[in-house]
């Protein structure tokens, strides 16, 4: 016959609620510094890549469209 002690029941509940309380804490952290840098981002008037990648692309086509202008112009 095998017994429990109650003791070790006990820390070992303890411990598992440590551990989830210490993962919710990470997980709020991370979410408070993903807020903080997206705040920072803002403040510095900077863009995100896709916005970048997006403008970048607008560019060479309209660089693309005025050198065919000047093209024909010279005809």
């Amino acid at each position: 016959m095998q017994t429990q002690n109650p003791l070790l029941d006990e820390m070992a509940k303890m411990a598992q609620a440590a551990m989830g309380i210490a993962q919710a804490a990470g997980e709020e952290a991370k979410n408070a510094l993903r807020a903080q840098s997206d705040k920072w981002a803002a403040d510095l008037d900077l863009i995100r890549r896709e916005e970048f990648e997006a403008l970048k692309a607008e560019v060479a086509s309209l660089r693309a469209e005025i050198a065919a202008l000047k093209g024909s112009a010279a005809d």
